[in-house]
C-alpha cells in the first residue's frame, strides 16, 4: 500500500513540478521579450538625444522633420536588424501561443468581429525599421486581444496588419520588429 501510495504522489509531484516548469518557462520567455523591448527603448532615448526637441508650438511639418529625423538616428542605430531581433522564435511561439488562447476563449468571436469591421490593412512588405506608411490605415486592435499580451512602454504599440502583429515605435512611426501570421 505504501508503495501504491508513495507512487501516487511522485506521479501527482512529477505533474506538478512539469506544469510549474511550463509556466515558469513562459514567464521567463516574456521577460526575455520586456527586456529585450527595455533596450530598444533606451536606444530610442539615445537616438531621440541626438536630435533637436520639439517645441511646444508644433506644426505638422515639424512633426513630420521630428519624426523622420528620429526614425533616421534609429535605423543608424539598428542598422542590420532583421525580424527576430525583438521577436526570437522563442517569444514568437510564446505570443502565438498567448493569442491563440483568446482566439479560442470567450471573447473569440467579439475580437472577430472587431477585426472583421475595422478597416483591414495590408500592407505588401513588411520590414524592421520600416516606416509605416501614412497613407495606410492604423487598424484598431482589439482591447480584449490586446488584454493578454505584454504591457509595452507609451511610445510603443501593437498593431494588426492582415494577419501580422507589429511592434510599432509611436514617435519615429517605425516598425520595430513583426510576428507574421500571428493572427489565425
Amino acid at each position: 500500500m505504501r508503495a501504491v501510495i508513495a507512487c501516487f504522489a511522485v506521479s501527482i509531484f512529477s505533474w506538478t513540478v512539469g506544469a510549474q516548469e511550463k509556466v515558469n518557462q513562459g514567464s521567463l520567455v516574456l521577460q526575455d521579450f520586456a527586456q529585450r523591448v527595455a533596450a530598444y527603448m533606451k536606444l530610442h532615448r539615445s537616438a531621440a538625444a541626438h536630435i533637436p526637441g520639439l517645441k511646444p508650438t508644433k506644426t505638422a511639418a515639424d512633426l513630420e522633420r521630428h519624426e523622420r529625423a528620429l526614425a533616421h538616428e534609429i535605423r543608424e542605430a539598428r542598422e542590420g536588424t532583421a525580424q527576430g531581433n525583438i521577436f526570437t522564435p522563442e517569444i514568437t511561439a510564446q505570443f502565438r501561443l498567448l493569442i491563440g488562447e483568446t482566439m479560442k476563449g470567450p471573447s473569440a468571436a467579439r475580437i472577430r468581429e472587431s477585426l472583421k469591421q475595422a478597416e483591414p490593412v495590408w500592407l505588401s512588405k513588411v520590414q524592421v525599421n520600416m516606416t509605416y506608411p501614412h497613407a495606410v490605415p492604423l487598424q484598431s486592435s482589439p482591447p480584449t486581444l490586446l488584454m493578454n499580451l505584454p504591457e509595452l512602454p507609451a511610445q510603443m504599440e501593437y498593431r494588426v496588419v492582415g494577419r501580422s502583429l507589429i511592434l510599432r515605435d509611436l514617435e519615429a512611426n517605425l516598425i520595430v520588429d513583426f510576428i507574421r501570421e500571428a493572427i489565425q
